[in-house]
């Protein structure tokens, strides 16, 4: 299933996009995609549903994160080889993380905002897993066990924020909107091989990020089985995994986005965003 929230922020209803790519209501069935409606049992309710039964909806809506009320929005850092190297880190021996602000959630279209005194606003395209069942101290090889399904994310990040001011990363990646989510989540059984995923991201129609989930330092079983080591993962929590080489940090000279600058992505099998840079 493709599963998504539609309509006007703060207002959204849950949807299905059917094999035709026809919108959905799901609202007859649950109330909104949050954690629950991720757990196995719900899921599992919702997939015996004739989509054709389902109202269609017509025009092109808005679309949300595909997922509400969530606990927790994580972040692994630098697990992809080549973007370690171009931001000047060292490989990494374990996973990196790191955690958004939960506000930072925005749907996969909303325009993004380049915060007051930001100097050095970048992209990184990257797959993140929304969790279905409660995890903690999960195994590898049980690990995917434990998610409901896939999505795009763009990891926005202020690198002055993130870097050059004391303290943490989550300064320079928790501004509003600095979290695009969607446009729907792909259940597991619409994605084959997670670890093989081409990915890529275009800044006003030029490309600058082209890669792959298989080249991937830690896997997505990896990520999900570490993080549950130190944290008790929740369903609907969202755990994103790391961004390929070609962000702005990386170029020659290092390239950063404006206001009026648009920016696109996509990852295989989960759909494609669209983000306009405006003031905060």
């Amino acid at each position: 299933m493709k599963l998504v929230r539609y309509g006007e922020k703060g207002a959204e209803k849950p949807g299905l996009i059917d094999r035709s790519g026809q919108l959905r209501d799901l609202s007859a069935h649950v109330k909104d995609l949050t954690g629950e409606a991720y757990s196995p049992e719900s899921l599992k309710k919702l997939a015996a549903l004739d989509p054709a039964s389902l109202p269609a909806v017509s025009g092109k809506p808005r679309f949300g994160a595909p997922v509400t009320g969530i606990s927790k929005f994580i972040a692994i850092g630098l697990n992809y080889s080549d973007h370690a190297k171009e931001t000047g880190a060292e490989i990494p021996s374990e996973p990196i993380i790191f955690m958004k602000a939960n506000t930072s959630l925005s749907g996969p279209n909303d325009p993004v905002e380049k915060p007051r005194g930001s100097t050095k606003l970048d992209w990184e395209v990257e797959i993140a897993a929304i969790i279905g069942t409660r995890a903690k101290y999960v195994s590898e090889a049980d690990a995917l066990n434990y998610v409901a399904g896939y999505c795009v994310c763009n990891d926005v990040s202020e690198r002055a924020f993130q870097i050059e001011r004391l303290g943490q990363w989550t300064k320079g990646k928790s501004h509003d909107t600095f979290g695009p989510l969607g446009p729907w989540l792909a259940t597991k059984d619409e994605i084959k091989d997670v670890q093989n995923l081409s990915m890529w991201l275009d800044v006003n129609g030029q490309r600058r990020q082209t890669g792959s989930t298989k080249t991937m330092i830690f896997s997505m079983a990896k990520c999900i089985s570490y993080v549950s080591q130190f944290m008790t993962l929740l369903p609907g929590d969202v755990i994103t995994t790391g961004t390929p080489p070609g962000v702005g940090l990386g170029m020659k000279p290092p390239t950063f986005l404006n206001v009026g600058d648009v920016v696109t992505l996509g990852i295989e099998g989960l759909g494609e965003q669209r983000q306009e840079i405006i003031a905060a």
